[in-house]
C-alpha cells in the first residue's frame, strides 16, 4: 500500500531545493506523461476527443475540491478574465472592497473599469470594513507576498449582513489548504501553483443562479451544444457554469486532469499537515538565526523582512525562493522535505 511519502517519491524528483510554489509548483511525473501524450496526439493527426475529455475531467475534480456540483464550475485560463468578467457584471458606481497589496489580478479589473469604487483597507480590517453600499468584497484566501490568511467566516458574517457579494480567490490556497467554495458567490484559482498543473488553468466557481454575471466572454465551447455553435451567434448557451468557459487550452488540461488526481489521492487534508509542519520548523529556525517573519500563523508561505537580497545567493546554491518588495519568501509543499528547510537555514546562516 502506497504512503504519502511513497507516492510523493514516485511522482517528483527535483534537481534543486525548490522553495517557490507560491510562484509555480513542481510538475508530478503522470502530469509531464500526459504533456508528452497530448503533444504526440497533436503531432500524429489522431482526434482531440480524449483533450476535450481531459478538461472536463479537471472541471470535475476541481469541483469535488472545491466541495460544489461540478455544474457550478467554470474552465479558463486566468483568474484576470474571470476577475473581469466579474468586473463588468457590476453597475457603474458599485463599490469593490479588497484587501491593501492583494495581487494584481484579483484587483486590477476593477480599477480599470474605470467607473467603479473601489476602496482598499488593511487585509486585518476587511471584514469589519464591508458596510451598506458594499457591493462586492474580492479577496485572496492567501495572500501572494506574505502568506498571511483571510479571516473568511468573519467576511462571509459581514458580506451577508450587509447584502455583499463575496470574490475568493484561492489560488495560493487550493491544495494544501481545504477550499469551501459553497460559502462564497464566486470563487477562483489558477492550476499552476499548488494544485501542480501547467499554465494556462483556471476555474471559476459561480451560483446556481449564475450571481447576475453575463456571459461577455462566450465563445463556441460556452454554447449548450459546442459543436453546434461554431458559426454565428451562440443561440443556447450552456445551462451550466459552462457558458463561462473560455478556450480551453487542452495540451494544459491534459495535465491538469492528472495533477489534480495525484492531490486527491493524497488528500488536501495530510498535505495541509506536511506543509504547515515544515513552515513552521522554518519558523522556528529563523528564531535562532535571529529573524522574524511576518505574522502569517497557519500558512505555508512564509515571508521573512530584510531578507530579500539573499534570493541570488540562494539562487547560486541550488535553493528556489522568491524576493517580494525586499522580503524573502519561501513556500513549502507536499515534495519538501525536512532536509530542504535545514538546507535553507544553513545557507542564510552563513
Amino acid at each position: 500500500m502506497e504512503t504519502f511519502e511513497s507516492l510523493v517519491r514516485a511522482e517528483f524528483a527535483p534537481k534543486n531545493t525548490f522553495l517557490n510554489t507560491a510562484s509555480s509548483g513542481l510538475l508530478p511525473a503522470r502530469t509531464v506523461a500526459a504533456l508528452h501524450e497530448a503533444v504526440q496526439l497533436r503531432a500524429e493527426g489522431r482526434p482531440l476527443d480524449p483533450l476535450f475529455a481531459d478538461v472536463e475531467a479537471a472541471r470535475a475534480a476541481f469541483a469535488r475540491l472545491a466541495g460544489v456540483p461540478v455544474g457550478r464550475v467554470a474552465a479558463g485560463s486566468s483568474v484576470a478574465a474571470y476577475t473581469g468578467l466579474v468586473a463588468a457584471s457590476l453597475p457603474a458606481g458599485a463599490e469593490v472592497l479588497t484587501a491593501e497589496d492583494d495581487f494584481t489580478s484579483v484587483v486590477n479589473p476593477f480599477h480599470t473599469r474605470g467607473d467603479l469604487k473601489v476602496r482598499a483597507v488593511p487585509l486585518e480590517r476587511l471584514a469589519q470594513s464591508v458596510r451598506h453600499g458594499t457591493a462586492l468584497v474580492a479577496v485572496s484566501s492567501a495572500q501572494s507576498a506574505d502568506g498571511r490568511i483571510a479571516d473568511l467566516p468573519a467576511l462571509r458574517e459581514a458580506a451577508r449582513a450587509h447584502g455583499a457579494r463575496t470574490y475568493l480567490d484561492v489560488s495560493q490556497s487550493a491544495g494544501w489548504l481545504r477550499t469551501e467554495a459553497d460559502g462564497y458567490d464566486y470563487t477562483v484559482s489558477v492550476g499552476y501553483k499548488w494544485l501542480l498543473g501547467p499554465h494556462g488553468v483556471s476555474f471559476l466557481v459561480v451560483p446556481e443562479d449564475f450571481g447576475a454575471l453575463t456571459p461577455i466572454l462566450a465563445g463556441w465551447v460556452a454554447g449548450e451544444n459546442p459543436w453546434d455553435s461554431c458559426y454565428g451567434p451562440v443561440t443556447e448557451l450552456a445551462h451550466s457554469a459552462r457558458r463561462f468557459d473560455l478556450p480551453p487550452a487542452l495540451f494544459s488540461y491534459a495535465g491538469m486532469r492528472r495533477s489534480l488526481e495525484l492531490v486527491e489521492e493524497l488528500g488536501v487534508d495530510a498535505v495541509r499537515t506536511h506543509d504547515l509542519a515544515l513552515a513552521d520548523r522554518f519558523r522556528s529556525g529563523l528564531a535562532g538565526l535571529g529573524h522574524e517573519p511576518l505574522p502569517a500563523p497557519g500558512s505555508a508561505i512564509v515571508s521573512v523582512p530584510g531578507l530579500g537580497h539573499r534570493q541570488p545567493d540562494l539562487a547560486d546554491a541550488g535553493i528556489q525562493v522568491s524576493n517580494r518588495a525586499g522580503n524573502l519568501r519561501a513556500s513549502f509543499h507536499l515534495y519538501n522535505t525536512t532536509a530542504d528547510v535545514d538546507r535553507l537555514l544553513d545557507v542564510l546562516s552563513g
